[in-house]
């Protein structure tokens, strides 16, 4: 949980980046609470490692300020300010041990030897790192390992607030999934503020507070994980926060909507006044098939292409008669018992699903 206080830790005001005629990040404005873990996610070329780069220090903003406490910023050095970097490469000292590479930000501000040891002990212990590991060369370490000895050396500096790169995005599946919760559990434990950036969205569900989401070099939406999976603001945050099933819809009478490439009407739920066309969303899971459809108020039919075990889930693809696609998933024990090729009926219930524009 974030810790709230009455000024945030970082404020990001009207913050312009321009390479040449390109503008990477444009006109962003931002507010980090001190203790959260503000995780910022987006598709290739969205600006999120520029920004990021801008708020370490290894680049200066085109136009904006960036305020660290209520101070101005933008031109303190990256090595001048009270935070740090945990890049993609992590950027270890290949000829160093562990323990060198942990201590070495403690080594140049000229810190005792005794009491960097003590320190890069504790924190290879707060890491799941064995004690004998001081000694190890940093290459004779696994991927895995690697990312916790510079997740050590970040805090042995013990900045107001860690930003990340891209840290796990190089490790195997397996790996990732438990450094992901390892990350946040740091992060409870030390009390400090992250920036994280990343590409993948299951990264981002699993350790966020808050969830920013760029597109095109601006923040097209920002909340809590719920908030940006349940309550997205257009088709692009629906599409970009996981599978999804979209209906080009018009607006058809109160509580309906039209289909617009086949005219069928269905019910729809949270229709504002204004709202004369845009988009259904309708998120895999809460789509029932089969027997289970029949009490739903929407309903279609199709074929059942395909299905794919997921583990505990099943998902189940189903091809509309004019070429649609459609996305079901169910929990195992609510197994769909027919075949492939059968015509079967998929139905949800209005309030399960999202009106969204553009």
């Amino acid at each position: 949980m974030s810790t709230n206080t009455d000024r945030p830790i970082l404020e990001l005001k009207n913050i312009v980046k321009k390479f040449g005629g390109f503008t990477a990040v444009d006109d962003l404005s931002l507010d980090i609470v001190e203790g959260e873990l503000f995780t910022i996610v987006g598709p290739s070329g969205s600006g999120k490692t520029t920004m990021i780069r801008m708020l370490a220090g290894m680049d200066k903003p085109t136009g904006g300020d960036i305020l660290l406490r209520g101070e101005r910023i933008n031109d303190v050095a990256a090595n001048h300010r009270p935070t740090c970097m945990v890049f993609q490469s992590l950027a270890l000292f290949p000829h160093r041990t562990v323990g060198e590479n942990v201590e070495f930000s403690l080594k140049i501000r000229g810190v005792d030897k005794p009491t960097r040891r003590k320190r890069a002990e504790e924190l290879l212990e707060q890491l799941h790192l064995p004690l004998s590991y001081y000694d190890k060369g940093v290459n004779q370490c696994s991927g895995g390992e690697r990312q916790r000895v510079a997740l050590a050396r970040a805090l042995a500096f013990d900045p107001e607030i860690l930003f990340f790169d891209e840290p796990l995005s190089a490790l195997d599946f397996r790996l990732r999934k438990t450094l992901e919760k390892e990350l946040k559990d740091i992060h409870r434990i030390t009390g400090k503020t992250f920036v994280y950036i990343t590409h993948s969205l299951e990264e981002a569900m699993v350790m966020s507070d808050r969830i920013g989401i760029m597109r095109e070099g601006r923040l097209v939406q920002v909340g809590s994980p719920d908030e940006i999976y349940n309550q997205p603001k257009d088709k692009f945050v629906a599409q970009f926060m996981g599978e999804v099933n979209v209906l080009e819809v018009e607006k058809a009478g109160e509580g309906r909507v039209r289909v617009t490439n086949n005219g069928i009407e269905l019910a729809a739920h949270g229709m504002g006044p204004d709202f004369e066309a845009g988009f259904l969303v309708v998120r895999p899971e809460v789509v029932r098939i089969g027997d289970n459809a029949a009490d739903m108020a929407n309903k279609l039919t199709g074929k059942l292409f395909n299905e794919y075990s997921l583990g505990s889930r099943i998902q189940y693809q189903v091809r509309m008669a004019e070429g649609a696609t459609w996305v079901v998933e169910r929990l195992r024990d609510e197994r769909y018992s027919g075949q492939l090729d059968d015509d079967v009926t998929i139905g949800w219930q209005p309030e399960d699903a999202m009106l969204v524009l553009e």
